[in-house]
């Protein structure tokens, strides 16, 4: 009687479990990375020449639709929540370019809530909404940033020093102007307004932003069309009704 050989179909059963593990890193770095690349070209055309893109643009104050946010600043929304610039990495909120340079264009309160800014915050701020519009009874954070030069100098309105701690500001409320601070002088990001939603830890304090899964999506606060999965090669704009 011929003797079974076990080793053959365990070679070929680890060979198929490597070939699956490979084919589902590739689509999960292709699913990553292909919605920002394929809007990277947009952005770059913008902000090389912002007037002959205007159509790119929503201007700050604007409620899309029936969102419940208005527009935080004026610009073109380049990149969205659940983007992705290098693998493994996911945005956090969305980037919204003005086309300017630093300084310029104003930043305003996107909803009513209640202001802090960290003693050591140069560039951001963040709002307590005690109540999400979109989830009553949820309390959410909305966190502005880059509003300072590469080196730290601030565009956050004086009436925000660092240290301010539960401060009302109402829904249009100039927190500041757009600016390129990354914390890395020699490494400025391009002049824009990253704006994100973060989630309440459950005893009154926000998450860490950083870790998209203590985000939100902010499209549908803000009534964009598109989110980062779902037409990657468009640019968002307001959803009819606007």
């Amino acid at each position: 009687m011929a003797k079974y050989n076990h080793r053959m179909p365990l070679k070929k059963l680890v060979t198929l479990l490597v070939i699956g593990l490979l084919a589902g890193l590739g689509i999960y770095l292709y699913r990553q990375l292909h919605s920002s690349a394929a809007r990277s070209p947009y952005v770059w055309a913008y902000l090389n020449d912002p007037a002959a893109h205007q159509e790119y643009v929503i201007q700050a104050g604007v409620r899309c639709a029936a969102a419940p946010f208005i527009f935080p600043t004026t610009g073109m929304v380049g990149y969205l929540w659940d983007d992705s610039f290098n693998p493994g990495h996911r945005h956090q909120g969305i980037d919204i370019f003005a086309g300017t340079g630093v300084n310029v264009t104003p930043v305003i309160s996107a909803y009513p809530g209640y202001l802090t800014r960290l003693p050591d915050w140069k560039s951001s701020l963040i709002v307590r909404v005690p109540s999400d519009p979109l989830n009553p009874g949820h309390q959410i954070w909305l966190y502005y940033t880059h509003m300072a030069d590469p080196n730290g100098s601030s565009f956050i309105a004086a009436d925000f020093p660092p240290g301010t701690t539960e401060q009302y500001v109402d829904a249009g409320t100039l927190l500041g102007r757009q600016g390129n601070y990354s914390g890395d002088p020699n490494n400025p990001v391009g002049v824009h307004l990253h704006f994100s939603i973060v989630q309440d830890d459950g005893t009154g304090h926000f998450k860490n932003e950083l870790e998209i899964t203590n985000t939100d999506d902010p499209s549908p606060y803000l009534g964009l069309a598109l989110n980062a999965n779902n037409n990657p090669d468009k640019i968002p704009q307001c959803l009819p009704g606007n």
